[in-house]
């Protein structure tokens, strides 16, 4: 039998030790949920919940370092910890900051936001459209909205300054309306205003050449800078390209017999959007072409390839076997009645768009009565 005595000489042993292993096990469970809850605080500040908001304009200065990157992108809202986003970078191999613009996503992955701040910004582009019979205005509104780093009011300043200039601009003009191609650019990061002009007047200057714009004179009897008032007003007239044409015969034909060309696009350049066509026409405008012979003095719009060929080649008038030549007489030499047979005005005739032409009032007075029972006008 064994002693009471010797039973309990064991017990003050054993207690010590379950108590040493729960302090160490609860240690080690509190250094796990330590660690842990920094692992999980860590990984949200590299990849935040949610989606990624859209991109916003940042700028990489000259001498920047990663701290003072880091700390931008923290004050501007793009990253939530500019400490975290150091330590990141300095274990991803670092970043070789070129100054420029870049677009950077708030609260992106660290590691597409690095990639980036990595990529030169003559490497990333934002694509904008243009498109035909966009103004001036609507060009720099249309890039400000696309690249916010642009504003409008420079991009006008710059576009009416005369610090480009085109082939096609008469010598005291600094206003490059209707001298800027519209079309889809690639608008790299380290893009201004000046470069975005200056390619669009290149590229007006090089579809011009293509398309016959510098041989104007012998073709049509004006200038390249007039074809492209006459040009701009096709494009914001015409809504289906068959029209095209034919309206700049009724263009040419008015000038050649010293008529207003009562163009209605015309009456709408640099006014306010809510006026009527009555109220326009007798606001006394260099562009009121009902109140002034002539071209306006500047073109209305930037056209495109289609209006310019269309300005350069205008649709030849009706011949004889026309119905709108019906009834013309011969003048007093005996000449054939389809030559004054002209097409000198039109109005819309169907849903699409398209007009109808007409030689005398007469018949475009027919015209406008068939456009309002059709409730076109």
């Amino acid at each position: 039998m064994v002693a009471e005595d010797n039973l309990v000489s064991y017990a003050p042993g054993r207690r010590p030790a379950k108590k040493a292993v729960f302090i160490v096990l609860s240690v080690m469970l509190s250094v796990l949920l330590v660690v842990g809850a920094v692992g999980m605080w860590y990984l949200r500040q590299v990849n935040p919940p949610g989606v990624a908001l859209p991109a916003v304009n940042f700028t990489v200065n000259v001498g920047d370092t990663v701290g003072a990157v880091a700390q931008r992108l923290e004050d501007e809202k793009i990253i939530t910890s500019a400490r975290v986003f150091r330590w990141y970078v300095s274990r991803k191999g670092g970043i070789a900051f070129v100054p420029g613009y870049y677009q950077i996503k708030p609260r992106d992955h660290m590691g597409d936001v690095m990639a980036g701040l990595n990529t030169p910004p003559a490497q990333t582009f934002v694509k904008v459209t243009f498109p035909e019979g966009f103004t001036v205005e609507q060009v720099a509104r249309r890039l400000e909205e696309n690249v916010p780093r642009i504003a409008a009011t420079t991009f006008l300043q710059q576009a009416t300054n005369g610090v480009v200039t085109s082939a096609y601009a008469p010598a005291a003009t600094m206003n490059l309306e209707g001298l800027l191609f519209p079309d889809t650019y690639q608008i790299s990061g380290d893009d201004s205003a000046t470069r975005v002009i200056e390619r669009m007047a290149r590229i007006m200057e090089r579809v011009g050449r293509q398309v016959g714009l510098d041989k104007s004179t012998d073709k049509v009897g004006y200038t390249p800078y007039q074809v492209l008032v006459v040009a701009s007003m096709i494009e914001r007239e015409a809504k289906v390209s068959g029209d095209r044409a034919k309206i700049a015969r009724v263009i040419y034909n008015r000038m050649n017999r010293k008529m207003p060309l009562q163009i209605d696009a015309t009456l709408r350049y640099g006014q306010i959007d809510n006026l009527s066509i009555a109220e326009l026409a007798v606001i006394d405008s260099p562009y009121n072409t009902y109140l002034n012979k002539g071209l306006p003095p500047t073109p209305i719009a930037n056209p495109g390839r289609a209006s310019i060929e269309a300005a350069l080649n205008p649709a030849p008038n009706p011949s004889s076997g026309d119905p709108i030549c019906k009834g013309l007489a011969a003048n007093k030499k005996g000449l054939a009645a389809n030559k004054k047979c002209d097409y000198l005005y039109y109005v819309i005739a169907d849903k699409d768009g398209g007009h109808a032409f007409a030689a005398t009032f007469a018949q475009h007075e027919a015209n406008i009565v068939a456009a309002k029972a059709a409730g076109l006008l």
